[in-house]
């Protein structure tokens, strides 16, 4: 009888009991004079001990400001120290932080505190192209005329108020340097005590997913979820208290709070912030600067950093590790990443929002075709298995849909039964969505994907989304969106376009269109506008055909 595509993470690493609060004061104690944080853009430099002194003000503002246990702040702004105290000061007070895209508009904005019935909103001043201040403004206008918690919102009616992190924001934005001053109405005991009433299986954190039905879902996560993700990929990699992590990765995404700050806290490794977003230079200058040891990005940042001219003048030799995740690595982007970047031991993680994220991993010591081709094995203390449509385990060597069972699979989408349903099974299994094939030491390949998921840059991209979201402009009839291989971000937006009767538009109006309304990754970079689009005889469109004919034209 062939093996089932069934695998069982190693057993011998005991997960964490502990809430993130806790988990971050145990290395508080053990660690307390080492240097915990570095955020170079802001000039930033804090011990353990002096990152908790952060930590705990603002966790008592929090309270002050009236949030309680399992209310929902959300955070709106790039990589920085506010962010990082602000994910640890939520936890120790019980709120369930939001993390927002800074790339969102407007409407993705509304759309996110509205679902998750955010009652304080972090955000920053602006941010690439990005007004956050005039955004928020434009979605709450009574915001200037209302004091401090008591704001009443017609179109956000959970809203209490706004943080902005500018020193002098707008009327009616409490200003983050103030919030600490709200800390002496709450004695320390107080918070302490709300910290240890807490349970690690409480949730902790919604982050957003594109929708395959048009509206992002948001994956509730709890203490143990994420917790233990990044305790356990921290342990992967061999992480220590000598052990500093640059991250260039963004701290919205899973990988940024919980694969680096979360696998930094559990092991007492420093967290290093080269920049706000990604910069090749920055990202290089600190880890020569800072004598990094570990290195976390996407296979582009790793081809930006490559190619930069100035890499080979820097000293990267302290580097021994880092994870590569988000996309598919070329063999020769991860040969030169070992050669010349000296991370002998970079490995590949795999995994999804929804599954905190990483449920498959590489080993230090793998072999460089297994780390090309091969998302790794199951992570300990999690189970894999892979299906065909029936719900069957498939053989060895057989294709089929990648599910996840174990600690690591999300609570469910926040207020959204229907959506859990169908991706949970009564089992208790998460179903990705991508199709895989495990060989016979149990070594997972992702070869595709049964549902149209664009992957850009590490960002997941849902074309009904897209879809749904052209059909509110005025000149379009019918759109279909597709995504084609890229060089640089692994996939890029594609969107077939039918326009009405009697209207018109060009490519160049609606990518602005889309621009001024969307987070930059999912604007398409190229528009094919048709009288039909390709369909089977029973009348459903032929996305692989739309694919095709694509590449054809456009290369890739």
């Amino acid at each position: 009888m062939p093996q089932p595509s069934y695998t069982r993470g190693r057993q011998d690493k005991p997960l964490l009991t502990l809430t993130i609060g806790q988990a971050f004061d145990a290395t508080v104690a053990r660690h307390g004079e080492r240097e915990a944080l570095v955020v170079r853009h802001q000039g930033v430099r804090y011990s353990w001990r002096e990152l908790a002194a952060e930590v705990d003000v603002h966790a008592r503002a929090l309270m002050a400001l009236g949030v309680e246990v399992g209310e929902r702040v959300g955070i709106w702004a790039p990589n920085c120290a506010q962010w990082c105290i602000l994910q640890l000061a939520a936890a120790k007070v019980g709120a369930i932080l939001v993390n927002i895209n800074p790339a969102y508009r407007v409407g993705e904005l509304e759309y996110v505190l509205r679902q998750s019935g955010c009652r304080w909103l972090v955000c920053a001043d602006a941010f690439k192209t990005s007004d956050y201040h005039a955004m928020v403004q434009e979605l709450v206008p009574e915001l200037a005329s209302h004091g401090v918690a008591e704001l009443a919102s017609e179109r956000l009616p959970d809203l209490r108020g706004v943080i902005s992190l500018a020193a002098e924001p707008p009327a009616g934005f409490l200003p983050w340097a103030a919030l600490a001053g709200h800390a002496g109405q709450v004695e320390v005991a107080a918070c302490e005590a709300r910290q240890q009433g807490l349970q690690f299986d409480q949730p902790v954190n919604i982050q957003y997913t594109s929708g395959t039905t048009g509206a992002p879902k948001g994956a509730t996560l709890s203490h143990y979820n994420i917790l233990n993700n990044g305790y356990l990929v921290g342990q992967s990699l061999g992480l220590t208290e000598r052990d500093r992590m640059v991250i260039p990765v963004p701290l919205y995404h899973c990988f940024g709070m919980v694969m680096a700050n979360l696998g930094c806290i559990t092991h007492g490794s420093a967290m290093v912030y080269p920049n706000d977003a990604f910069d090749a230079e920055l990202t290089l200058r600190a880890v020569a600067e800072e004598h990094a040891s570990i290195l976390y990005g996407v296979p582009t940042m790793f081809i930006a950093m490559l190619d930069h001219p100035l890499r080979s003048r820097l000293d990267l030799s302290s580097l021994r590790s880092g994870i590569m995740a988000g996309a598919t690595c070329p063999i020769e982007v991860m040969r030169k990443v070992i050669e010349q970047m000296h991370m002998a031991q970079v490995q590949i993680a795999y995994g999804m929002t929804e599954t905190s994220p990483v449920s498959l991993q590489t080993g230090p010591d793998d072999e460089l075709e297994l780390r090309v081709t091969t998302v790794g094995r199951t992570q300990p203390q999690l189970e894999t298995k892979l299906v065909d449509g029936d719900g069957r385990i498939v053989a060895r060597g057989e294709t089929g849909e990648l599910c996840t069972r174990g600690y690591s699979v999300m609570l469910g989408y926040w207020d959204n039964l229907q959506a859990t349903h169908d991706a949970i099974d009564p089992a208790g299994w998460m179903h990705t969505g991508d199709l895989a094939v495990m060989d016979d030491a149990g070594y997972v390949r992702i070869v595709g994907r049964n549902k149209d998921m664009i992957i850009r840059g590490g960002e997941n991209i849902y074309p009904r989304e897209l879809e749904e979201f052209f059909h509110t402009h005025p000149a379009v009839a019918e759109a279909q969106v597709v995504g084609i291989p890229c060089s640089k971000y692994g996939e890029e937006v594609v969107a077939w376009i039918r326009l009405r009767p009697g209207h018109s538009a060009t490519a160049e109006e609606l990518q602005q269109w889309c621009k001024v309304r969307l987070a930059h990754f999912k604007t398409p970079r190229h528009f094919r506008f048709v009288d039909e689009f390709p369909m089977t005889v029973t009348g459903k469109v032929q996305k692989f055909r739309m694919r095709e004919i694509s590449v054809e034209e456009l290369g890739g």
